[in-house]
């Protein structure tokens, strides 16, 4: 594997599985926390296969290879869950409907075909690699600044 794609699958996959899971996808809805852990993730990864300090660049770069690494995890985990999840998302939709008798006919309609549908995880894909792509490179940013290396200090020479 070549080695500058590893902090990428290390990150993505902390991108995609922890975006794809029912309950802990939850964690992106504060402030993008999974994808931005994500970027993070790739920088550290990064920095620890060198010996000398990445730059922001690296990781930020890091960071964007990871969030689009993450959207195809997503899109490959999603898709067995949402078809497994689709029946119980009905069925509460189905309760929910019921109770808001205020609700336009259409409205059901278009969510009982929206969810547990292909067009939903489209347009999760879709949402993970644009949010992925922002939001990941910041993560490996800010990843890059905090697990830097110090630079190794330059021993005094003498001149005398």
């Amino acid at each position: 594997m070549n080695p500058r794609w590893q902090p990428a699958l290390y990150g993505g996959l902390v991108v995609g599985v922890l975006s794809a899971l029912p309950v802990v996808s939850a964690g992106n809805l504060c402030c993008c926390l999974w994808i931005i852990a994500g970027g993070g993730v790739a920088a550290w990864t990064l920095q620890q296969e060198q010996t000398t300090p990445i730059s922001e660049a690296d990781g930020a770069l890091a960071g964007f290879q990871a969030g689009t690494v993450g959207a195809l995890v997503y899109v490959f985990l999603s898709i067995p869950i949402t078809f497994l999840m689709a029946p119980m998302q009905r069925a509460a939709l189905e309760r929910l409907a019921q109770e808001a008798e205020s609700m336009p006919p259409e409205f059901r309609e278009y969510l009982s075909n929206y969810v547990g549908g292909m067009l939903g995880v489209v347009l999760g894909f879709i949402f993970m690699l644009l949010m992925g792509a922002i939001f990941s490179t910041l993560g490996g940013l800010l990843g890059a600044v905090i697990f830097k290396r110090q630079a190794a200090a330059q021993a005094p020479t003498d001149e005398a």
